[in-house]
């Protein structure tokens, strides 16, 4: 599958809306699209789950996450959330830390990747477009289900009031 099957197979599952996504078939889609540099991808994300059956997509789903911000290589924000008054802040518990963007080999292809600080788990990405990432999260025990990884889609999230950061929930 070269660049643009695999640009035009992800739109068209991405318009499946509720529809089980065989994982070989984003495989397939994953290994047509180029890589992407750590410095094309700074900035916000809104991020999408593939539903493969995979078990995160659940746990994404139960906490109400958002997305991705990425400040620079060295401050990524991976689990930015909303909270019950629809504010985004970036969960530093859950995942214990925030991370780091890298350029890292996967699949035979080097290409951005985030390095969580506290979990042994790493986020690859690939360019659908000026827009649009697909990522794949590679490690233990959360990223891998029954073998299998966690697809989703990161669309560029409209600047945000509020670039430096994200407010703390009430409590946290």
């Amino acid at each position: 599958m070269n660049a643009r099957e695999a640009q035009a197979t992800l739109r068209c599952l991405r318009g499946q809306g509720g529809t089980r996504i065989d994982p070989d078939v984003l495989d397939e889609v994953w290994n047509g699209l180029p890589a992407v540099h750590v410095a094309e991808i700074l900035g916000s994300w809104k991020g999408t789950c593939l539903d493969t059956g995979h078990r995160g997509l659940r746990a994404l789903q139960n906490i109400n996450w958002y997305g991705h911000t990425f400040h620079s290589p060295h401050n990524a924000q991976p689990l930015v959330r909303r909270d019950p008054d629809g504010t985004l802040y970036s969960d530093e518990d859950l995942m214990f830390g925030e991370a780091s963007l890298w350029m890292a080999m996967f699949r035979g292809q080097l290409t951005a990747t985030m390095i969580y600080d506290g979990e042994p788990v790493l986020t690859h990405f690939k360019k659908v477009d000026d827009r649009t990432l697909l990522a794949i999260m590679n490690g233990k025990p959360v990223a891998l289900d029954n073998g299998r990884h966690l697809y989703y889609v990161l669309d560029r999230a409209p600047r945000q009031g509020n670039d430096a950061g994200y407010a703390t929930p009430a409590g946290n």
